[in-house]
């Protein structure tokens, strides 16, 4: 019954990208375009495969920048959301001046960190956290905003002090918020390492594409950029995967409401 609900689900965006490529493979044929210009889904196919030892090569520095500088920001973001939770103050204090901060545009701050920094691993993992930060501190913090009441006074009229009412009832009922927010990150952490190594890398997908661009192999920073969006579906499925593991009884919730 799953495989068959996750193949309703999925043909119809694959239907929609089958017919996309082949219209983008015809185009190319029919026209004869250069493939300096735009090459076909078959030769960027081609020669992704050929080169796949140096794309595999530069796809592992960014993955790494990903996860490292998300790790950064799942641990900023819940220490904020439970600081603003906490404390009135904290949240009248912090939560305009996390609003202002996406309002400066990282084009400016990566190649600033870059200065600071160098090359190394540290600038790209800032870039990723500065990226993804907000959408999940944000999401908790609203998370915790919108927990039952009620359920709040009961553990409190059991004696149930601040921590552990934090702990039962506002924590469980922020994870579906922090979820939304995690998918929302997510596919802005790859684009935020690539971006990082467009402002100075030694390697990793974002420098390839450089690289590549400069030969004029088109073809290959198509195959780059393929790479790119596959890694942002992979990790964007792991959240749904994660959610399961994490929130078993909302899938047996969702069921007793089907029945």
């Amino acid at each position: 019954m799953r495989a068959r609900q996750a193949l309703t689900a999925a043909w119809p965006p694959v239907l929609v990208a089958v017919l996309l490529l082949a219209g983008w493979q015809f185009y190319t044929t029919a026209a004869h375009v250069d493939p300096t210009t735009l090459p076909s889904p078959a030769r960027v196919w081609e020669q992704g495969w050929e080169n796949r030892a140096d794309l595999w090569a530069n796809t592992l520095p960014t993955l790494q920048e990903t996860l490292l500088g998300f790790g950064l920001s799942f641990l900023a973001a819940w220490t904020v959301a439970v600081l603003l939770d906490f404390s009135a103050i904290a949240r009248r204090g912090l939560y305009p001046l996390l609003v202002a901060s996406q309002t400066i545009p990282i084009v400016a701050v990566a190649p600033l960190l870059i200065i600071w920094f160098g090359f190394g691993l540290l600038p790209k993992m800032l870039v990723v956290t500065l990226t993804t930060f907000f959408p999940l501190a944000a999401n908790l913090a609203a998370g915790f905003a919108a927990t039952d009441r009620e359920a709040m006074r009961l553990l409190r009229s059991l004696g149930a002090g601040r921590l552990r009412t934090f702990r039962l009832v506002r924590v469980p009922s922020a994870l579906p918020y922090f979820f939304a927010g995690l998918r929302v990150s997510i596919t802005y952490a790859v684009i935020g390492a690539v971006f990082a190594e467009y402002a100075g890398a030694e390697s990793g997908l974002g420098i390839y594409m450089q690289e590549q661009k400069s030969a004029f192999r088109t073809d290959l920073v198509f195959a780059a950029v393929a790479v790119t969006a596959l890694l942002s579906i992979a990790l964007f499925g792991a959240t749904y995967l994660l959610q399961r593991l994490v929130l078993p009884w909302e899938r047996a919730m969702k069921q007793e409401g089907r029945s």
